[in-house]
């Protein structure tokens, strides 16, 4: 199958019978839903663009399987380019779509399994990576979707997995069978989970013997049997049920995050590529942990829309030329500019790894991704600075439009005769929507907690570093005698 457009996306996604429930009700059609429409949106663009010949080089690549043209989202890494292009095309996307446009976690999974699977097989003899590499084919051939789920909703956190009072807090094979597994249990915060073709499980926690039903890794069609999505609220959400777009601020797209619920759902062999092998739990999560690092070059681009919003709201209000103002939106750029060095170093510092995958260099994959827990929060303060209180006090659209109150509208909220009242609170309201609304979530809620969380990158960097080599340095350049 060639390369999917845009509307051949869509279309398949009408062709899924997801059990999906939103406001405690279950959702006729995921593609027509006002408030999950514009997350659709996002993905579909990453289909658009991979047709566009002024894009070709960085949405698509060539399968080192078959050879065939694919979607780069569906692509192993080859060399320390394809980890270059990947972060160029994670800017491109962010700032083309002002928010997370979901597909990153399935391309990082798939990176991450062809790496693991080849090491389980070299010391116990599976199969694994071979079963892999056909479920990877057929992925690329057929240009799907993949939600990766990793994080379970972990109940107690001071216990290990087999220790929960609910033991299906970490999901779990509860029964094995002649043709494959029964498993049970949940993963939370799932990125676009409803627009997804394929939902590719992991672990989420490095584990001992005693967790080995935990240690489980597969793949299944998103609609199995006993998978059931329920979609998590965002901020300001049900504006998109409002007549109008104004208030929403990114009119075009968005982004969800949804539970996915495990109900006693079969796994064939076939799928599975890690079933009770617990020392290569934590080695998976660590290898995934640091491509999805690296993937926060969207964050650039959405930083990208940002910092353009923050400089039209200063022009608006006719402060552009203040020195104030453009120390602020020079410190923007300088922070943006230092998030992207990070994700273009870890990826030219990536190296190949005995299955033949590149990967990125941990170590600055995860100070990149420290860096992307901060800097955003800078940049959006430095942007409601700029933009002033009126982005949460404006009326609403209907306001604008109401004979009543309309006037007065336009006339209090104008500045230059110039420029339109519509205009600027549009720019106003996608400020808020970067900044505190549907789109903070991925801009910011994200930028904390996706990929781990601050802690968590801070440990790897602590594992990382070569103190010793530091400490030699020192001593030499001191005249000490090691």
């Amino acid at each position: 199958m060639p390369l999917m457009t845009a509307e051949q996306y869509e279309n398949s996604l009408r062709a899924l019978n997801l059990e999906v429930y939103m406001f405690g009700e279950r959702v006729a059609s995921v593609v027509d839903d006002p408030i999950i429409r514009p997350s659709m949106n996002a993905v579909a663009k990453t289909y658009e663009l991979a047709h566009d010949p002024k894009y070709a080089d960085l949405m698509t690549a060539r399968s080192h399987l078959t050879g065939n043209r694919i979607n780069r989202f569906t692509h192993i890494h080859q060399s320390t380019e394809d980890l270059i292009k990947k972060s160029k095309m994670g800017r491109l996307l962010g700032r083309m779509t002002g928010c997370c446009f979901q597909r990153c976690v399935g391309m990082d999974s798939l990176n991450a399994l062809s790496i693991i699977t080849y090491n389980i097989d070299q010391k116990h003899g599976t199969e694994y990576n071979q079963r892999f590499k056909a479920y990877l084919e057929y992925v690329q051939d057929n240009d799907l979707v993949c939600d990766g789920a990793m994080t379970d909703p972990k109940g107690d956190r001071s216990l290990p997995p087999h220790q929960q009072p609910d033991p299906d807090h970490y999901l779990r094979v509860v029964e094995k069978k002649d043709d494959g597994i029964v498993v049970r249990g949940a993963k939370a915060h799932q990125t676009g989970a409803v627009n997804s073709h394929e939902i590719i499980v992991m672990p989420t926690i490095a584990m001992g013997k005693a967790d080995r039903d935990y240690a489980v890794s597969f793949a299944l069609p998103s609609d199995a049997e006993g998978i059931v999505y329920i979609m998590g609220r965002q901020s300001c959400d049900t504006r998109k049920l409002e007549d109008g777009t104004l208030d929403q601020g990114n009119v075009l797209f968005g982004g969800h995050e949804a539970l996915v619920v495990f109900e006693d759902v079969f796994v064939p062999w076939e799928r599975l590529f890690m079933c009770g092998e617990n020392e290569f739990a934590g080695p998976l999560v660590e290898m995934f942990a640091a491509y999805h690092r690296q993937s926060y070059a969207c964050k650039v681009g959405v930083g990208d829309v940002l910092i353009g919003a923050a400089q039209i709201a200063a022009e608006h209000n006719g402060v552009e030329k203040a020195s104030h103002i453009k120390d602020k939106l020079i410190e923007m750029n300088h922070l943006n500019e230092t998030l992207y060095c990070g994700c273009i170093a870890c990826a030219s510092e990536g190296r190949m790894k005995p299955s033949g995958t590149f990967s990125v260099n941990t170590l600055l994959a995860n100070v990149h991704k420290q860096n992307v827990t901060r800097y955003p929060y800078e940049i959006a303060r430095l942007a409601q600075d700029i933009a002033g209180g009126l982005m949460v006090t404006l009326p609403s659209e209907k306001d604008l439009t109401s004979s009543k109150t309309r006037k007065w509208v336009e006339k209090y909220f104008k500045t230059r005769p110039d420029l339109q009242t519509t205009d600027r609170m549009r720019i106003l309201r996608l400020i808020e929507n970067l900044t505190l609304g549907t789109a903070a979530v991925g801009y910011l809620t994200e930028s904390m907690h996706g990929a781990g969380s601050p802690q968590a990158q801070r440990i790897m960097i602590g594992r990382k570093i070569n103190m010793a080599e530091k400490k030699r340095a020192a001593l030499t350049l001191c005249g000490i005698d090691e």
